[in-house]
């Protein structure tokens, strides 16, 4: 017995020792990694400030006079990102945020800094708009979002939060450093910051979009050069102390698969040691698109991609994260909310919307009398995709009054709308082209050139709306269709040019959902359904 014994004891142990060594050659068991095709999001997402703890990236972008604001969104391989929250449902600094005697177009929130430490998260942002101040917000989860204003301070441009391994609290912009009391009310020492560096002779344009980190007991700013009649490139500034001296390197200057050069991001690592950056690269009328670069160190310098050219594949060893939302999605408004890849333009009259009135639909009620689009509140915005993306939207328009307009847009400075007027008891559906001029100072709307292009009867209470986008290298153009029963589909425009201006919206194209009153208010329209798709499934 006790020989039989032994030898199931035995079998037993080289049992388990096979298993082991199988399991240590399993090719399952090797590390995952994830494939990503530059842009890793082909939509605007500006300004670009990531944060990790642990497995979790978490990515802050601008989106300006859009409301909620400061999209913040979530992954765990860099590469497939989903939307968690927004640190902050309306600004309210002034009326202009309203609609009212002026806006804040291309200004509200700016270049954002989102930072974990010690259990929560911290983003700094300060809008580029009266009273220059700067907020502070916190959180634990940022998935669950509750964000939570801290304090309200001086003014900080394109400013970059660093805690430091001793938890005092910096805050970078361009080549100012400000230390900033622990309850960050105020600035410690100098309030006019400490200059860590004087810009070089090259240095002819603007320093801007600082992103702060430290590693290996080093700090490091990642910045944007534009060289006076140069082109913009990507910078970093190193030094062995916060206040410096800090010495200069040229890490990145590429106009990517032939759109504007490339610049202004931030560097991260994973749980393992690997370094990436994430910057964005300006495409025209679609807007600030994400970049995904592998980062090597060589002599204490990052060294982006394949010696500072941006790759257009590539692996990252991190295995595949599935979201759990897009950053764009269609809507059927049967939810008692909105989804969260809705934006406003400028702060929503609440009382004004609603999901609950008609089940299954969202209604636009009109409730200020205004003569343009860029003055229409409650218009309801979702970004454009590249290289292709086409959207739907479903009208029933029973609810309209004379001198209501309501439709779909192609919404920038330069709008391209379909829109449906009632005159009277007759309906049209028109396309026309819109051109805002904005006071540089308050962005008051000083003018709207308005072209009718195209105009019919219409006779049906329900339409459909569509807008089909190309934003390939040349391309920014835009198809406009309607359909009474969403099989025959008829253009109204082909081939609307979109455009990118940083002087005026200073956005990417949305698809903008609007109902507004020229004449009484007291007027609806139900929105069906929102149905968006791209590239993959546009040929």
């Amino acid at each position: 017995m006790k020989i039989k014994k032994s030898f199931y004891i035995v079998s037993f142990l080289g049992f388990i020792g096979l298993n082991l060594l199988s399991a240590q050659v399993n090719p399952a068991q090797k590390q995952q990694t994830t494939a990503f095709t530059n842009p890793i999001i082909w939509a605007d997402v500006p300004d670009l400030s990531v944060t990790r703890n642990g497995d979790d990236f978490y990515l802050i972008s601008t989106t300006m006079h859009l409301m909620p604001g400061a999209p913040v969104m979530h992954s765990k391989d860099l590469v497939h990102w989903e939307m968690s929250s927004y640190v902050f449902n309306t600004l309210n600094d002034n009326s202009k945020y309203d609609l009212l005697n002026g806006t804040v177009y291309g200004r509200g929130q700016w270049a954002s800094s989102i930072r974990y430490h010690k259990g929560k998260y911290y983003v700094l942002f300060s809008p580029n708009d009266e009273p220059f101040k700067s907020y502070f917000y916190v959180t634990d989860n940022p998935e669950k979002g509750n964000w939570k204003l801290i304090t309200r301070t001086r003014h900080f441009h394109d400013a970059s939060l660093l805690f430091d391994d001793d938890d005092r609290v910096y805050v970078f912009t361009s080549n100012k450093v400000f230390e900033l009391s622990s309850d960050f009310k105020e600035v410690i020492g100098n309030p006019e910051g400490t200059v860590v560096f004087e810009k070089d002779s090259s240095e002819t344009g603007l320093l801007e979009g600082n992103q702060i980190i430290k590693r290996n007991g080093k700090y490091y700013m990642m910045m944007i050069s534009w060289p006076r009649g140069g082109k913009r490139r990507q910078e970093v500034y190193r030094a062995d102390k916060v206040t410096g001296p800090y010495e200069k390197k040229i890490i990145l200057e590429d106009n990517f698969l032939g759109f504007s050069y490339a610049g202004q991001g931030a560097l991260i690592d994973d749980k393992n040691g690997n370094w990436y950056s994430l910057i964005f690269q300006d495409r025209g009328g679609v807007g600030r698109v994400p970049i995904l670069i592998p980062v090597q160190w060589e002599n204490d310098w990052p060294v982006l991609g394949d010696n500072g050219k941006i790759p257009l594949n590539g692996e990252v060893p991190l295995p595949p994260f599935k979201p759990k939302n897009n950053i764009v999605e269609s809507d059927e408004f049967s939810d008692k909310k909105l989804k969260i890849q809705w934006q406003w333009n400028h702060n929503p009259v609440n009382e004004a919307w609603s999901l609950s009135d008609r089940k299954g639909f969202m209604r636009l009620k009109t409730n200020r009398i205004v003569d343009n689009i860029y003055l229409a509140p409650n218009t309801l915005t979702q970004r454009m995709t590249g290289p292709k993306s086409s959207a739907v939207v479903a009208l029933d328009l029973k609810g309209m009054k004379d001198g209501d307009v309501a439709g779909l847009s192609a919404f920038n400075g330069d709008s391209g709308i379909l829109s449906v007027v009632k005159e009277g008891n007759q309906k049209f559906l028109t396309f026309s082209t819109n051109e805002v001029s904005l006071d540089n100072k308050t962005k008051a709307i000083l003018d709207v050139k308005k072209e009718e292009k195209k105009r019919i009867p219409l006779t049906s209470d329900k339409i459909y709306l569509r807008i089909e986008a190309d934003f390939n290298l040349g391309k920014d153009l835009a198809d406009f269709s309607y359909s009474t029963d969403q099989k025959n589909w008829t253009v109204m425009e082909k081939g609307y040019k979109m455009i990118f201006d940083y002087r005026r919206l200073f956005m990417g194209s949305k698809f903008a959902i609007f109902n507004y009153a020229t004449k009484s208010t007291g007027g609806f329209v139900d929105v069906d359904f929102f149905r968006i798709t791209d590239s993959s499934t546009i040929k």
